[in-house]
């Protein structure tokens, strides 16, 4: 047999088995009844190429060719939670419908119901191949994951759970969910789970986790606070613990805190931008938390209506606007790396906030960031909290909306995709072209 028959007969093998497995139960791109439990087959080239995410100086980058990268992206944490490949597979499809690039949900549910990890160094397949599932769909549709890896409130487990468990073993731990971060058995057991996550592999693409570029970055834990003043130095020891063991595992991916931005008590003259005086008792510091050299990028929320509940309207812009410009500025000019509005929230009760409202805190955050990223300075991108699709009910809170109801959102969500996308985007990106006017 000639070289070129040989050739184009394997050619014709090669496309057989790709059309066989696109057509395979769970596998295919609609099979929208697929999911956890069905025949996988792990062909990782039939997945769309990517390249990792990386950082160039103040602002993210792609790793292979060095182009700006901005992100417009979104909140949906319940994405493992709800067991559902079709509402997980949905809401990525329709986040991507509106040129969004990163997703930020949660990689853990610790104890208690369908949980992920049922105890330390325990966990439960079907819903690891729920997750696989998760990130598998990103891939597929163009989007990138930022991966939580502990909840600091009760919710799907958190550090209470932690503390709990080392207590049933007999570690000598009290109550408080402080020691979380100061206990060597607690540390040792999130660390071992972080080991299980990071190299895992995934059962439907066969890639492991951390080989995975559809994953754009690992957060330590959402929101770590403490109840005790004097553990902020408990925090930042495990912060710079953690993010070192991270990037043992795995140099490939960025690496975060999942601090909501406040500034601690030593940083009085940052005290004024702060919601209230509260928030400097909480033992994080948004500027020594993010400085560990092993954190790539910072990381801030953003509530002004549960933050500042009876400011008017005017007030809670106001308030808004300083505390976006001051972790702009302290991220590029103190800090020297990207900042991340991972979660930016709004009331969506209409008797409380209507849409109009809505959209002036999150378009004042999308022209700020837009500004930035003119400028390819430190405003990497914002993440709205959060979107839901019909039939995740279950996971609502009073900012959660479902964008296609609210169209003046849904345009402002598209409209700050594509003028990200036309500042540094490549024509023809895959998924997803503007089709909004310039």
């Amino acid at each position: 047999m000639r070289r070129g028959t040989r050739l184009y007969s394997l050619l014709g093998v090669l496309l057989l088995l790709g059309l066989a497995y696109l057509w395979l139960p769970g596998s295919g791109p609609s099979s929208g009844g697929g999911g956890p439990g069905g025949f996988k087959l792990p062909v990782p080239w039939l997945q769309p190429r990517m390249s990792f995410t990386g950082r160039a100086g103040t602002h993210f980058a792609d790793a292979e060719t060095g182009a700006p990268l901005y992100v417009n992206g979104w909140n949906s944490y319940w994405l493992l939670s709800s067991r559902s490949p079709a509402l997980a597979a949905e809401m990525l499809r329709r986040g991507r419908r509106m040129g969004l690039t990163v997703c930020r949900t949660w990689a853990f549910s610790d104890g208690g119901p369908g949980a992920l990890q049922i105890s330390p160094g325990r966990f439960s397949e079907p819903v690891f191949q729920m997750l696989d599932y998760v990130i598998y769909e990103a891939r597929r549709n163009h989007i990138r994951l930022i991966l939580c890896l502990v909840n600091n409130l009760d919710n799907f487990g958190g550090k209470a759970q932690y503390v709990q468990w080392a207590q049933a073993a007999g570690a000598n731990v009290t109550n408080s969910t402080d020691s979380f971060f100061s206990h060597p058995t607690i540390r040792g057991y999130y660390k071992e789970y972080v080991k299980v996550i990071l190299t895992r592999r995934n059962s439907y693409s066969g890639i492991k986790y951390c080989d995975e570029p559809a994953i754009f970055a690992w957060e330590l834990m959402n929101e770590p606070r403490c109840v005790s003043n004097s553990s902020g130095p408990h925090i930042q020891a495990w912060i710079e613990e953690m993010a070192a063991y991270v990037k043992s595992l795995d140099t490939k991916h960025l690496v975060t805190v999942g601090i909501e931005g406040f500034y601690g008590p030593g940083r009085s003259e940052r005290l004024g931008v702060n919601p209230g005086d509260w928030a400097a008792s909480l033992c994080s510091d948004f500027i020594q938390n993010s400085a560990v050299k092993d954190i790539d990028f910072a990381s801030v929320h953003a509530y002004p209506d549960s933050w500042l509940p009876k400011a008017s309207m005017e007030e809670k812009v106001k308030y808004l606007s300083n505390w976006v410009d001051s972790h702009l500025n302290d991220s590029e000019y103190i800090l020297r790396k990207p900042v991340l509005f991972s979660e930016v929230g709004y009331l969506q009760h209409l008797g409380v906030n209507n849409m109009v409202n809505g959209d002036t805190i999150l378009k004042l955050v999308y022209d700020k960031i837009y500004d930035s990223a003119k400028k390819l300075q430190a405003g990497g991108g914002a993440l709205i909290w959060q979107l839901m699709v019909e039939g995740s009910h279950m996971y609502q809170d009073g900012f959660s909306m479902v964008a296609g109801e609210r169209p003046s959102t849904y345009k402002l969500i598209k409209e700050q995709s594509c003028r990200l996308q036309r500042l540094y985007g490549k024509e023809g990106d895959p998924g997803w072209e503007c089709s909004l006017p310039p």
